[in-house]
Order: C-alpha cells, then sequence, then structure tokens
C-alpha cells in the first residue's frame, strides 16, 4: 500500500464490545482507528437485551487493551466475579469506552457499501495498493464516502435473526403474521411486554440458550399469572445434551440456565414439541396462531410465537469485496472448520486470529459475531482475542499476530443470550422446584407423529 493509503485511518464497523476492543487495540499500537456505529450510543444492539444477565462473569467482557485505555480516567472494573447484564455491559463499560476514543466513533452512520477504491470487485490491477471505499449514510440522512487503509466489520449479526421456517427461509404466513411473532428474548418486567404474555399460551422456537432464557422467563410469569403456559418446539429430539452443560459446564450461569429450562419443561410450565419443522403459520378464526409442520402435524392455536432460531451475517454491503466465506456458515473459509456447531461447542474452538480470518481482500477483516456466520458458538472473549491479532497483523507485527493464546470455557451449548436479569439467577440452577405451573393444559397437535430427531 502506497504512503498516503497508509496514512488514512482504519474503519472499524459497529461500536459494540468488539469493534471497541478493535479502536482499542489499534489505538495501543499506533494506529488510527475509525469507528462507525449505525445507533445513537455504543452497544446499541446490546441495549436490545439489556434485560438479559450473561452468562459470562465481567472477568471475560473486557477486554484488556480497552482496560488499559480507560485506566487513566479512573475507571475500575466492576467485580470480576459478578455477571453483567446487557445494560450494565453497554452503561458500565462500552459507552465508558466509546467516550475515551472520543471522536474516533461516529454515531448514527450507517455504512451501505464497501469497495476498493475505483475498482469493483473484477478489476485485478493495483487493487492491493490501493485503499478502501466506504460509502454511508451520516445522522442527517446524506450519503458520504470516505477512503481507509484496512476495515474491520464487527457489525455483528444481531439485526438479522433467522427465520421460523426450518428450511431457512420465511415459514409461509410468517411476515402476515408478524404483530404476533418477536424474533428477541421477551422483557417480560416491561409492563407491555408483560401483558402480551401473561395468561396467554406462547410457542418458542429454538434450542439454545436465547431458548432457554425465554423458557426460563415464561416460566417465572406463568407462577404469577395462572393459565401462561409454553409450547417449546424443537426441530430435533431431547437428548443427553439438550439442556447444555448443566452441573458440569465451565461457565457456571449457562449450566445453570440449561437447568432452569429443564425444570420450566419437568414443572409443566413448558411442554417440548420435538421433530416439529414449521412450513406454514395460518392466523385462526380468532386471530391466534397455528403452525404447521413439514409432516403435517399443526400445533396450535398460540397466542404469541417467539422465534429464537439462530442469527446470520448481514453480507450485501459487502458484495463489492472479494470474500473467502464457507458456503454453509458463511464465515471465513480457514475459521469454519474450527467452529463448525456440528462438531464444535465454544469450548472446543481451536484459539485463532488473523490467519484464520484473511480473505482474498487483503487488510478486510470480519470480526466478533459476525465472522461466526451462523455458528452460534460465540464468546466475547474469543472475538477480543481476533482483534488483538488483527491490530498485529495491521500494525505489521506478524509474530503478535500469530501468537494467539486463548483458553475457554469447556461445555454445551452457546451463544445467544445468558440468564434473565433477575437477582436469584445467578445462584439458583434449577428454579424452586415443587412443579411451579401444575399439569399443563393440553395443547392441540394434530397429524401423525413423526419419530424424534
Amino acid at each position: 500500500m502506497n504512503e498516503s493509503a497508509a496514512s488514512l485511518p482504519t474503519v472499524v464497523i459497529g461500536a459494540g464490545p468488539v469493534g471497541l476492543a478493535a479502536a482499542a487495540h489499534l489505538v495501543a499500537r499506533g494506529q488510527d482507528p475509525l469507528v462507525l456505529e449505525t445507533g445513537p450510543s455504543a452497544g446499541t444492539a446490546v441495549r436490545e437485551w439489556s434485560h438479559v444477565r450473561l452468562f459470562s462473569p465481567w472477568a471475560e467482557v473486557v477486554d484488556p487493551a480497552a482496560e488499559k485505555l480507560l485506566a487513566p480516567t479512573g475507571w475500575v472494573r466492576p467485580d470480576g466475579a459478578a455477571y453483567p447484564s446487557g445494560g450494565d455491559w453497554a452503561d458500565l463499560y462500552l459507552q465508558p469506552l466509546a467516550d475515551v476514543l472520543g471522536e474516533r466513533v461516529r454515531y448514527g452512520t450507517r455504512v451501505t457499501g464497501v469497495s476498493r477504491n475505483g475498482r469493483d470487485r473484477v478489476v485485478d490491477a493495483d487493487r492491493e495498493e490501493l485503499p478502501f471505499t466506504v460509502h454511508l449514510v451520516t445522522p442527517d440522512g446524506r450519503q458520504e464516502r470516505l477512503t481507509a487503509r484496512a476495515v474491520i466489520d464487527a457489525s455483528g449479526t444481531w439485526s438479522t435473526p433467522s427465520p421460523l421456517g426450518a428450511d431457512g427461509l420465511p415459514a409461509l404466513g410468517e411476515r402476515a403474521a408478524s404483530d404476533r411473532i418477536t424474533y428477541r428474548v421477551p422483557d417480560v418486567k416491561d409492563p407491555a411486554v408483560r401483558a402480551r404474555y401473561a395468561g396467554k399460551r406462547t410457542a418458542v422456537i429454538g434450542s439454545g440458550t436465547s431458548a432457554f432464557t425465554a423458557l426460563a422467563q415464561l416460566a417465572t410469569l406463568a407462577k404469577e399469572h395462572p393459565g401462561t403456559h409454553t409450547s417449546w418446539v424443537l426441530r430435533r429430539g431431547i437428548g443427553e445434551n439438550t439442556f447444555g452443560g448443566g452441573e458440569s459446564d465451565q461457565l457456571p450461569a449457562r449450566g445453570a440456565l440449561g437447568l432452569r429450562a429443564k425444570a420450566a419443561v419437568d414443572d409443566g410450565c413448558a411442554e417440548a414439541i420435538t421433530g416439529f419443522r414449521t412450513t406454514e403459520v395460518v392466523r385462526s378464526p380468532d386471530g391466534r396462531l397455528v403452525l404447521t409442520g413439514e409432516d403435517g402435524r399443526r400445533l396450535g392455536p398460540v397466542d404469541e410465537v417467539i422465534v429464537l432460531t439462530g442469527l446470520r451475517p448481514d453480507l450485501p454491503f459487502l458484495d463489492e469485496l472479494r470474500l473467502g466465506l464457507d458456503e454453509r456458515l458463511q464465515a471465513p473459509l480457514e475459521l469454519a472448520p474450527l467452529i463448525d456447531p456440528n462438531v464444535h461447542s465454544c469450548g472446543t474452538v481451536h484459539p485463532h486470529g488473523a490467519s484464520e480470518l484473511t480473505h482474498p481482500e487483503k487488510d478486510f477483516y470480519l470480526a466478533g459475531m459476525k465472522s461466526y456466520g451462523r455458528a452460534p458458538t460465540f464468546l466475547a472473549m474469543t472475538g477480543y482475542e481476533q482483534v488483538r491479532s488483527i491490530a498485529a497483523a495491521l500494525a505489521g507485527d506478524r509474530e503478535a499476530a500469530e501468537r494467539v493464546e486463548l483458553t475457554l470455557p469447556e461445555t454445551g451449548v452457546c451463544g445467544g443470550a445468558g440468564l434473565f436479569d433477575e437477582p436469584d439467577a445467578q445462584t439458583a440452577p434449577a428454579g424452586d422446584g415443587g412443579g411451579c405451573c401444575g399439569a399443563p393444559t393440553s395443547t392441540e397437535i394434530q397429524g401423525t407423529d413423526v419419530p424424534t430427531q
């Protein structure tokens, strides 16, 4: 890269945990970052699940370079053994970090495209010598174009949840029923949200920690509002690892969450519907929803549907870049086999950094949750290690970039949300027992049974 291009900033897309950590590492290496955040504040996506408690403690969700950058301001990390909520993480760590970075962070700025300056994805000539061009929309709606020496996309996957349809596409009728479908873990402490689910029948679709959190939330609601009941819809069957690592989980809060979800089923607050892959959503005469499975079974009617089937990367604005992505996970080719959820939990992910995150487009990186594509096995400290390595590579320190050392907790299910924000949620592994809901009222499921898978 020529001298003028090398003097340009490195654009970081997203002011979330990993994007801000990337900026901190770049600053530590004398580099000039520019963070572009579509929301009005740091951690905008995190704030959307502010009521959810992480299953990683403070000691594992604060980046070391960020902590050093914050130290001169008098900032002190909260108790390392405590578990922050999403709101805590944003207010007590992410926003102070963004404030220290100051004008290096621009809010309300949406990136609409990234390419090479004067080159579309077809043209080879002098490609690696040219800076990147980043197209964006400013807070006042103006279109703007800036240039960068490198780009780190840490925009995450929060904005693109996977649909209800088991084939990866929206089920028939899914969009038309959007008034009764949500793709987020509900905050039942919010009065409006509470009224939406209290005394109602809800279908929860998904098998990860976000689904566990929703089951636990609704089970708590059921204790206070008779008639609240959940149908937990799984595309597969219930096996030995369905509820995660339990008491053997090296992230105790995550193990406790799985046990709370199990208690919701055991106590009758929720019933598990296995081997059900939704193909269609139909509105019944009373306005409620009926789900149809690919085997012809029907579930419902239910009042609400919570779809927690994972997230996927937003890639269209990167179309003019030469990306090397795995055809299944949509993760970097070298990283994909290390994080394949068919083989790995987050505890068995091999330590990785810039080498595994490279693309044919030199000096462009996907980092954080977005680098994992559709894999749900991401942990914050994985992202922090990624951007440490990337910053070293961009600074020309190949030895440091390749010296990736990381020990991750072993266990079962990873990704998604953690414990819901309840004071005793950190210590009560399986609820208070005693049959919180009694025997469930039967839910109508019509058609023939299929084997659990």
